[in-house]
Parts: structure tokens; sequence; C-alpha cells
């Protein structure tokens, strides 16, 4: 075997990421608002493993969302759900800025924030048995066959979501493409550690939309339009 060789094999082999990092600009008012809030609302990996009371400064149920976007579901959900804490996890800068400039707006002291890869945050950051739900709500779908194993929703890391939760704690799936939807359910069916809590409703193990999930314009348009949404509700045991 050549030098070459040699190194090639002893590479390690990166993770196929769900996302892709796009370059976007923040508004003035994101940047501000990321000047302000994010010392108080803030968090990053290289903190390591948080104590979830001390970072909220009580103890309250724990939800956790990846994906974010730009945040206005989730803004609603801890406006709604006071009594809860929120952990919201998004790549993308203008999606964080603009959910701060929201949280700063509406004097929310529930929510905290990583601008960072979630497979990361929950590796090095959360703690076992932490999380009562986990939302995550029209995941890039990836359509094309060959990118599918680019889809967040593999069994691998709905494992690594079941340590995360809490017994009784919930794994809520949303999507609007109906190949990701069928995915899912697969997927979930197969993983050890859940139970479908509409397995058994005659509705093909998908859920009707909870109310703690807010009706978005985007999918408010799709249901004018007739597409299709599809949530799958999932309780640890």
């Amino acid at each position: 075997m050549i030098e070459g060789d040699v190194k090639k094999e002893s590479r390690p082999l990166r993770r196929i990421r769900s996302f892709v990092l796009r370059t976007g600009r923040m508004t003035k008012g994101q940047e501000l608002a990321y000047e302000r809030y994010w010392p108080e609302a803030g968090l990053q990996v290289a903190d390591g493993m948080i104590d979830p009371e001390a970072v909220f400064g009580r103890s309250a149920p724990l939800v956790f969302e990846i994906g974010f976007g730009m945040g206005q579901s989730l803004l609603e959900m801890a406006q709604r759900e006071s009594e809860k804490n929120f952990i919201g996890v998004e790549v993308h800068r203008p999606g964080v800025g603009r959910l701060l400039m929201g949280m700063g707006e509406a004097g929310l002291g529930n929510v905290r924030v990583y601008c960072d890869d979630a497979v990361e945050v929950l590796q090095q950051c959360i703690p076992d048995g932490s999380l009562n739900r986990v939302q995550i709500y029209f995941p890039d779908p990836w359509h094309k066959k060959k990118h599918h194993k680019r889809r967040l929703v593999q069994p691998e890391f709905v494992a690594q979501l079941r340590q995360k939760l809490a017994p009784g704690g919930i794994l809520h799936l949303a999507t609007d493409w109906e190949n990701y939807a069928e995915h899912m359910l697969e997927v979930m069916e197969a993983a050890p550690g859940y139970r479908n809590l509409c397995g058994d409703s005659g509705s093909g193990g998908f859920a009707p939309r909870p109310e703690w999930r807010p009706l978005t314009k985007f999918e408010q348009r799709g249901q004018r339009l007739g597409h299709g949404v599809w949530d799958l509700l999932y309780e640890a045991v």
C-alpha cells in the first residue's frame, strides 16, 4: 500500500449534515437585537453541558426546538406557554437575530437560543432525560432520492433524542412533504423507546395538529392550495 493510500484511509469520516449554511445578511434591527440580547439569551456549544435550572433561573418543563427558521412560531409558543422554558436551535444568524428581536419586543424571559448544529448541541450541551418536548417542524425534506441520506430524521438521530427526552416526553415532527412524512413514520415505528400516540387511531399513525403548534401563514396558504401537512407525536417510554 502506498503512503497516499494510508493517509486516505486514516482520514476520519465526515458526518453528513442535514442543512446547508446559507449566507444571508442580517437587517440592522436583527444586528442590534443580537448585540443587545445575545449576552442574556444566547448559549454556545463551547460552554458545554448546561444546567437548565441555572440557565433559566427556575425549574420548569423544557421544550427544545430544532430549526426554528425566523422564530415566529417559537415566540408564539413561548408567550402562550409561559410556564415552560424553551431552547431553540438554528444555524442561520438572521433567524436567530429575528428571534432575539421578537423576544426583546415581547419581554420574554423563557427562551434561550443556540446558533449551532443541533446534533452537536444535543451531544455536548443537553443533559440526558432533561427534555419534556422536542419539536422538529418542516425540516428540509431533501426531496431528491440521492439526497435522502441528508434528512435529519434518521434512526441514529432519533435514538440520540430518546436519550435526551424524559420518560413521558414528546417528540413532535411535522412536514408538508408526503414522502418525508412516510420516511419519518417508518423511522419512528422502528425506533425503540417510543410509542406512537396516534398508532391506534385509524389515521395511519399520523396525528391532527396539536394545539401547541401554531398554524403558520405558509401552512395556511398550503391548505388553501390543497397541500397536506403531516404531524407525528411519539411519547418516550
